[in-house]
């Protein structure tokens, strides 16, 4: 890799990281205001907007169906960056955050499931198992320059591994009523993509974006996720270039990504999907299998989870901790990974569809547990990381 490339990829990075902590702001006051206006006089009338029809699918549909589907598109350029040119690039830069991004996801998803196993929210088993990037990068900013460089990138590659795994998991067991017919129509327009790029080394976005619309449709068709499409379709896009000097049109693309996603998609997604009528009742629900399941699984069983898988990982040889990087702060990471907030919903969506009470009741154990790990995570690194160094 050349030294511009080098640079390019450094300066991304650091885009990254503005865009995400700004963003995590604004999906924090989206938030809030949604659960005030459906908490108003006005609340019935906001949460049957979101209901409402617009052509084949109402406008939360829309939203969690198409929108979500080019935040996914994203997350495949990220992990396309990690795995081509960044942290996963290589197998002993890979196997620590790979490893630890296991951990976080197996014990959470097993301490819901010894709570829910037989019931009929088992299907949850997948809520505590992602990280919201937004979110956890976010919370670092709270801590400046406390927030060393090495633990900055092993979080966002954690949690790029994390939603990895919450995408495989969205496409294997919360796909319903699948249709091979259109199934194997998104493959194939997939395959063309691949060919486009591998093959006739088409350099030019617009062909790649066209194809994804299609193959999005046809994987809606399918009963499949069509938000699966976004990360297929990010795989297919060009990520070298015949010239160093300019970004690769994965690069480009994920640069001009960044904010649209954080400004406008992720808090569209945060009012659509959290504007929940809070019962007199509620209290009581967050002690069920369920939310307990959700709260533990994301504030205990993620850091656990990490810490456990990594320490293994070190003790046995199979990788190495990353330089610069503390046994102190992989705690503190495991815990900011508990905040599960946007991928946790969209997976709570899917689990429970058709059946609301459920719904809402594993948004308030979300929106919980998420606000614990963020308090416990910026607390323990505060006092317990490494000590403010200003050339970080």
């Amino acid at each position: 890799m050349g030294e511009k490339q080098g640079f390019r990829l450094i300066r991304l990075f650091a885009d990254f990281l503005r865009s995400e902590r700004a963003g995590a702001a604004l999906l924090i006051a989206c938030t809030i205001a949604s659960l005030l206006i459906a908490n108003s006089a006005s609340g019935q009338a906001y949460i049957d907007f979101w209901h409402k029809k617009l052509g084949p699918l109402s406008v939360e549909l829309w939203v969690n169906d198409a929108l979500m589907a080019i935040f996914f598109l994203l997350v495949g350029l990220e992990l396309e960056r990690e795995i081509l040119a960044g942290k996963l690039s290589s197998l002993k830069g890979a196997l620590m955050p790979v490893i630890a991004a296991l951990g976080g996801v197996i014990v959470p998803a097993a301490i819901h499931f010894a709570f829910n196993h037989g019931h009929e929210t088992q299907a949850g088993v997948g809520i505590p198992m992602a990280t919201d990037i937004a979110f956890a990068i976010g919370s670092l900013a709270l801590l400046g320059n406390r927030a060393s460089s090495s633990l900055k990138v092993f979080l966002v590659a954690l949690a790029v591994i994390d939603d990895l795994v919450a995408i495989i998991v969205i496409a294997v067991f919360y796909s319903t009523d699948l249709s091979l017919t259109y199934l194997f129509a998104a493959l194939a327009i997939a395959g063309l993509l691949f060919a486009m790029n591998f093959a006739l080394g088409i350099r030019s976005l617009w062909p790649y974006l066209v194809g994804g619309v299609f193959m999005w449709w046809a994987m809606l068709l399918s009963g499949v996720h069509a938000t699966i499409a976004g990360v297929i379709l990010a795989f297919t896009i060009p990520f070298t270039s015949k010239n160093d000097d300019e970004p690769s049109l994965s690069e480009w693309l994920e640069d001009w990504l960044h904010k649209p996603v954080a400004y406008f998609i992720l808090p569209i997604f945060a009012l659509a999907n959290t504007g929940i009528i809070i019962e007199s009742n509620w209290a009581p629900e967050l002690t069920s299998p369920n939310s307990l399941g959700i709260g533990l699984g994301l504030v205990v069983g993620k850091p656990v989870g990490i810490f456990i898988a990594s320490y293994l990982a070190v003790m046995f040889g199979v990788s190495t901790l990353p330089k610069g990087l503390t046994w102190r702060q992989v705690v503190g990471v495991g815990m900011l990974g508990g905040i599960g907030f946007t991928m946790s919903i969209f997976i709570t969506n899917l689990a429970f569809a058709g059946r609301q009470s459920l719904i809402d009741d594993s948004k308030l154990a979300i929106f919980g547990a998420s606000l614990a790990a963020t308090v416990l995570g910026v607390t323990y690194l505060f006092f317990f990381g490494p000590e403010p160094n200003p050339d970080e």
